[in-house]
């Protein structure tokens, strides 16, 4: 009988091996060829809307900051972080903000001094995603851009997340996912995070959207192989059913509007 290290190493072997089952299903059954890694997807729009010299806003990264300290100073970015919790910005790496700002965003009133703003995997977990929105949109200067990354309220894992108990869902994602048990189980209300619904929202709170993009593919289940397989089906016959809105996750990019020039002095 192995020991406990024995026990844990046949474990991560095992997850291992259902990850490679999972992504060969997915390659059988994916239901189209725009079905992108999200995470992978969304840094990629970051990192090509980075500027030299722009300030940034990260919404939410506390102690992980979207933007490392390295990809700071290469663009000789100002990083702003903006985060509920004072402790979490104080864990963050070295070099990671250039000013933190404690503060709920359902209720920040920004300075309007962002060109850009990176909220991912934040308004989730808002209980109210308009207001939140609203204050994105203070943070924005005049022209600013939104980057905004969404876990679906439609998605399996978002009605799971909202029906098993905390204690447990930590427990289980800490098995399948150790290296990330800072980030796991934060409760989530799923407050309009549906593609329509955030758009919409994003409207109501003064910013024109561009651009949004819905993803279908989840590793929630990746780690029981033929639970992924009764997944992928149903994922498949969602998105038949009712398109975007089925999406796992989804990114809105809003913009907030230039000022209008002031008319010319009648004569």
């Amino acid at each position: 009988m192995p020991g406990p290290e024995g026990r844990a190493l046949l474990w991560r072997r095992w997850v291992a091996s259902q990850f490679r089952l999972s992504a060969a299903i997915d390659r059988r059954l994916v239901a189209a060829p725009d079905c992108h890694d999200a995470f992978a997807h969304f840094r990629q729009l970051v990192l090509s809307e980075l500027r030299d010299g722009m300030t940034a806003y990260d919404i939410g990264g506390g102690r992980s900051p979207f933007l490392s300290p390295a990809a700071r100073a290469e663009k000789k970015l100002c990083v702003v972080g903006l985060d509920v919790d004072t402790k979490e910005l104080a864990a963050a790496p070295a070099g990671a903000y250039d000013r933190m700002i404690a503060a709920d965003l359902t209720q920040y009133r920004g300075s309007g001094d962002a060109d850009l703003v990176i909220c991912h995997t934040v308004l989730e977990h808002v209980s109210d995603a308009q207001a939140a929105l609203r204050g994105i949109a203070s943070a924005l200067c005049a022209g600013g851009r939104a980057l905004i990354f969404v876990p679906c309220a439609t998605s399996t894992f978002a009605r799971l997340n909202r029906v098993v108990p905390e204690p447990l869902k930590r427990r289980l994602l800490d098995m399948v996912w150790p290296d990330d048990h800072d980030h796991n189980g934060f409760p989530a209300r799923y407050d309009r995070c549906t593609p329509s619904r955030m758009a919409a929202a994003a409207t109501a709170a003064g910013l024109e959207v561009e651009q949004v993009t819905a993803y279908f593919l989840s590793y929630y289940f990746y780690a029981c192989a033929p639970l992924h397989a009764a997944w992928r089906l149903g994922a498949n016959i969602r998105r038949r059913w009712r398109g975007d809105e089925a999406a796992e996750y989804f990114c809105l990019v809003a913009r907030r509007a230039a000022r209008a020039p002031r008319s010319a002095a009648p004569p």
